[in-house]
């Protein structure tokens, strides 16, 4: 994932720098998701399943409606990785923005996220995982990259939905979590 967090600095940055546009009232509300198929949404574990299985692939498109599909209007993704002089800045992408910016990515490279672990909190409609992943650029191969993505998902009463991600990667210091599926 850290080369995907540098393919989205970058534009982020030259996004934000733009000055906002002048508004006449409150923010338009964002754009209700795909429908999702009922499969990828009926628990827990079959969106967690489907969010890894999307962007997962050999180097080309991704079936970016699915994608967009298990998000809550409104949801949020944050990498978490440090920069070189040890700070983190914050980045707030919204799953349009990773479409944007991580498609070009995934059209040119293979990439191959599993989950390897998971910690998981549910109280009625609201749950967090804490999801231990591993990226590889071919199935077989070694990881390139481990770290934790903290999962929050709501349920409507009739299916899943991701709320928001936020993730960070293993390395010297901060050690890859103990925990089992």
């Amino acid at each position: 994932m850290r080369r995907l967090f540098a393919l989205f600095a970058l534009p982020l940055v030259l996004a934000l720098s733009r000055p906002a546009a002048a508004q006449d009232g409150p923010p338009a509300a964002p754009p209700a998701p795909p429908a999702a198929d009922p499969a990828d949404v009926e628990s827990i574990d079959a969106i967690i399943t489907a969010l890894y299985d999307v962007i997962s692939g050999p180097a080309g498109e991704r079936d970016w409606d699915r994608f967009r599909s298990l998000f809550a209007p409104g949801a949020t993704l944050s990498p978490m990785a440090p920069r070189p002089d040890g700070t983190t800045p914050v980045r707030v992408l919204t799953p349009e923005d990773y479409v944007q910016f991580g498609g070009g990515y995934f059209a040119q490279n293979p990439f191959f996220e599993v989950e390897a672990g998971r910690r998981l909190e549910q109280f009625g409609n609201v749950a967090n995982a804490m999801s231990f992943y591993e990226s590889r650029n071919a199935p077989e191969e070694e990881p390139f990259t481990r770290g934790v993505n903290t999962i929050t998902l709501i349920s409507d009463g009739t299916r899943w939905y991701v709320l928001s991600i936020a993730w960070d990667e293993v390395r010297e210091g901060l050690p890859a979590p103990e925990y089992g599926d």
